[in-house]
C-alpha cells in the first residue's frame, strides 16, 4: 500500500556542519508570534528559561481558526523508521504527565491507540518496534478474532491484525492551549491578542512588529508559530514552503445501547495508506470523532469557511458504517475543519531567517504536531536561546 510521508516523516540524514543561533542574553525580551501547540508551549519555556516573552495571537489561544483548535488530538509514539519524532513524543507524553498534575488539570487521557492493519508487517509499526522495545515499552499484537472479544463493535473482517499500544492515547487540545496560556500569564508572561505583522529588516536584524491596532511593537527577538499563517506573513520566504489545506472532522452520535463500548474504546487509527482515517472516543459527551487525515484542499485559514465537504463527509461515514456497523445510522451531531500547516516533507520547521538571526519560525505542524508542544517548546527554547544546536531535521538550509 502507499504511504503518506507527512503522517510518518522519513528520516532525513545530511552531512551539515551544524548551526547554532546567538546567545540571548538572560532577561532579553522575546516575542511570540502565535499562541497553538508550538507557540505556546514555545513561550512558556522561555518564560521558565528567564526570558521576558511576550505571546501575541490574533484571536486567542485554541481559537477556532487555528490548527490547535477543537476539542482533542490523537497522542502517538509511532511514527515508523523516525526515532526523532519517537523521542520527542515519549518526552512530551512525561511532559503532559507532570504538566497535568502540577496544574491539576486533566489534559492527556491514556486510552492508548489501536491500529488496523490491513498487511502481515506494515512498516509503520514494525521500524517502530525497535524504539519501542529501547524504551521498555511494547505493543500487543491483536488477531481479528481476540480484537472482536475485546471490541465487539469493530468489524474486523478486513484486517490481518490489530495493534494496541497501550501508551498513547488523546489530548484535550483547545483546552490544552488555555491551559498553557494561563500558566503564562500567571507566571509573569505578557499575553496580547492582537495580529502582528513583521516590518522591514533593518542592518540584518528584524526590529519591530505593526499590531492590529497600529502600535509598533520592539523586543530582542521573534518566533513567528503562527501555523498556516507561516505562509502569508512571510510570502517570499515560506509561501511555497507552509501550505494550508482544509482538514475535516466530524462527531458521530452513537446509539444508547453502545455508548458504552465506544466511550470505553482507545483512539484508533486505520492504517489502509490512502485515507488514514484516525478516531477518538466521545470526551466530554461530544459524539465519536472521526478524522480524515488525507490532504484537502487549499484553504485561508483567515476567510475559509468551516463548512464540510459533502463528498468527503459521505466517503468517512461509508468507512464507519463498515468498521464500526452499530454508527450505519448515525446522525452527525458536530463538524469541524482543521487547516493543516504543511511543510513539503511533513517535518517541522525550526530555523532562522536567512537574512535575519533574531528572527525565528516555527511551524510546520502537518497535522502531527500538536501533541509533541510541550517537548518541541522545550527544545525550541534551548534553541532559540542560544544553549543547543539547530535540530539537523527542522532546519530549513
Amino acid at each position: 500500500m502507499s504511504t503518506q510521508p507527512t503522517f510518518a516523516p522519513k528520516l532525513i540524514q545530511e552531512n551539515r556542519p551544524a548551526r547554532r543561533g546567538p546567545l540571548l542574553d538572560t532577561g532579553s525580551h522575546i516575542a511570540v508570534v502565535g499562541a497553538g501547540a508550538f507557540g505556546g508551549w514555545t513561550a512558556l519555556w522561555l518564560l521558565w528559561s528567564g526570558f521576558r516573552v511576550t505571546l501575541i495571537d490574533a484571536w486567542g489561544p485554541g481559537n477556532s481558526r487555528a490548527s490547535s483548535g477543537d476539542e482533542t488530538r490523537v497522542i502517538r509514539s509511532t511514527y515508523g523508521a523516525n526515532e526523532t519524532y519517537f523521542n520527542l513524543n515519549v518526552r512530551a507524553i512525561e511532559l503532559w504527565r507532570e504538566q497535568q498534575q502540577r496544574w491539576n488539570k486533566p489534559l492527556f487521557f491514556n486510552s492508548g491507540v489501536l491500529w488496523f492493519c490491513y498487511e502481515e508487517a506494515p512498516e509503520m509499526i514494525e521500524a517502530t518496534q525497535p524504539f519501542m522495545k529501547k524504551h521498555g515499552m511494547e505493543y500487543m499484537y491483536l488477531t481479528p478474532k481476540e480484537a472482536v472479544t475485546r471490541y465487539p463493535h469493530i468489524n474486523t473482517n478486513d484486517l490481518h491484525h490489530l495493534v494496541l499500544d497501550p501508551y498513547g492515547g488523546y489530548l484535550k487540545a483547545r483546552e490544552s492551549c488555555q491551559a498553557v496560556n494561563e500558566v503564562f500569564v500567571r507566571g509573569g508572561g505578557t499575553y496580547l491578542t492582537k495580529w502582528a505583522k513583521p516590518n522591514a529588516l533593518v542592518n540584518g536584524r528584524l526590529e519591530s512588529l505593526t499590531l492590529s491596532d497600529a502600535t509598533e511593537f520592539k523586543a530582542d527577538a521573534y518566533v513567528f508559530a503562527c501555523g498556516p499563517w507561516l505562509g502569508k506573513l512571510f510570502p517570499a520566504l515560506l509561501g511555497d514552503i507552509i501550505t494550508c489545506t482544509k482538514q475535516e472532522a466530524y462527531y458521530l452520535g452513537v446509539p444508547p445501547e453502545y455508548t458504552h463500548l465506544f466511550d470505553a474504546m482507545p483512539a484508533w487509527i486505520d492504517l489502509d495508506g490512502e485515507d488514514f482515517y484516525y478516531g477518538i472516543p466521545g470526551n466530554a459527551y461530544r459524539g465519536f470523532k472521526i478524522g480524515v487525515d488525507k490532504r484537502g484542499e487549499s484553504f485561508d485559514p483567515t476567510a475559509g469557511e468551516r463548512i464540510f465537504n459533502e463528498t468527503v463527509l459521505a466517503k468517512a461515514r461509508a468507512f464507519m458504517a463498515h468498521r464500526f456497523p452499530a454508527l450505519q445510522q448515525a446522525p452527525l451531531v458536530e463538524s469541524r475543519v482543521c487547516p493543516y500547516e504543511n511543510s513539503p516533507d511533513g517535518n517541522f520547521i525550526l530555523d532562522t531567517h536567512p537574512e535575519a538571526d533574531n528572527c525565528w519560525f516555527l511551524g510546520g505542524g502537518s497535522g502531527h504536531g500538536f501533541k509533541h508542544g510541550p517537548a518541541l517548546g522545550e527544545l525550541a527554547a534551548e534553541v532559540i536561546s542560544g544553549k543547543r544546536d539547530l535540530e539537523e531535521l527542522f532546519r530549513m538550509r
